[in-house]
C-alpha cells in the first residue's frame, strides 16, 4: 500500500497548480485524504483533508485559494492551488488513513514529497 503523489513545480506569484495523490495497493478502505507542506527552517503543517463523505478542512492560510477534491474511484486526491503566493514554496506531501487488506490495521500512510516553488 502506498501513494504515488505529482504535480508539483515552478510557479510565479499569482498562478496555479494542481497536485495529485493516487493510492495504490490491496486496500479495504480509505478515510481521510490530505495535503500537508513542509518549508525549509518549519514544521510541517496542515494544508487540507477530505473525508470519505467529502467534508473538507483547510489551513486558515490558504482558505478561498486551495480547493481539495477527491475521486473514490480511483482513490486519488486532489489540491488545486490558485493565486499561489511565495509564502506558499514548501515540499507538499499527501497523507491517507487507509486500511490495508492485509492487515485490515487502520494507519496513517504518507506519500513522497513534491516540490512547489513559488517565485515572485
Amino acid at each position: 500500500v502506498q501513494l504515488q503523489a505529482s504535480g508539483g513545480g515552478l510557479v510565479q506569484a499569482g498562478g496555479s497548480l494542481r497536485l495529485s495523490c493516487a493510492a495504490s495497493g490491496s486496500i479495504s478502505s480509505i478515510k481521510t485524504m490530505g495535503w500537508y507542506r513542509q518549508a525549509p527552517g518549519k514544521e510541517r503543517e496542515l494544508v487540507a483533508n477530505v473525508t470519505s463523505d467529502i467534508d473538507s478542512n483547510y489551513a486558515d492560510s490558504v482558505k478561498g485559494r486551495f480547493t481539495i477534491s477527491r475521486d473514490n474511484a480511483k482513490d486519488t486526491v486532489y489540491l488545486q492551488m490558485d493565486s499561489l503566493k511565495p509564502e506558499d514554496t514548501a515540499v507538499y506531501y499527501c497523507n491517507a488513513e487507509m486500511r490495508p487488506r492485509a492487515t485490515m490495521r487502520l494507519r496513517y500512510y504518507w506519500g513522497q514529497g513534491t516540490l512547489v516553488t513559488v517565485s515572485s
